[in-house]
């Protein structure tokens, strides 16, 4: 099983789901709407935990238990554990980068290996937490939404693996 925390906003123990496929995909909506966060992995998705790549975790910011509602607070410098198999993997976020559904290179971007680089190899372990910008977009008029009910924009948190740990 794999868990996230994040101390500085609360979030303590969430579990994350990993599926074959990318990012705010049907599987990984299914997977959100439990109240859970979801990882998309393969050839359009990331990687696991600690693995050289994008490591990517999605989850709801304002429904099904809200459980990424404060991640647009992240701060840069703030530390987010994830847990796995008796090891604990620390990134620390250095950078936020917000993507529009409607724009494929942007996707493309956010599902990169090198998260906002497509197409340049990655070298370090990298994670991209990514959740919607409903209350942006709609305080902006926006009121679009896909299929699945993703607003427009994503806020996306960057972050680079610093250390780990036993658990």
């Amino acid at each position: 099983m794999v868990t996230m925390s994040i101390p500085s906003i609360g979030v303590r123990n969430l579990r994350v789901v990993a599926y074959e496929g990318t990012a705010d995909d049907r599987p990984g909506t299914t997977i959100q709407d439990r109240g859970v966060a979801a990882s998309p992995r393969g050839p359009g998705g990331g990687v696991g935990a600690g693995e050289v790549g994008n490591f990517i975790i999605t989850g709801h910011r304002v429904s099904h238990g809200r459980p990424l509602e404060r991640v647009p607070d992240l701060a840069n410098g703030t530390h987010i554990l994830i847990t796995t198999g008796g090891t604990v993997y620390d990134y620390v976020v250095s950078q936020t980068m917000t993507i529009s559904f409607r724009k494929a290179a942007e996707k493309a971007a956010q599902n990169a290996a090198v998260p906002g680089r497509p197409g340049v190899t990655a070298t370090q372990a990298m994670l991209t937490i990514s959740t919607c910008a409903t209350p942006e977009d709609n305080a902006a008029g926006n009121y679009w939404r896909d299929a699945l009910g993703n607003p427009e924009h994503r806020i996306n948190k960057i972050a680079t693996l610093v250390a780990t740990r036993s658990a």
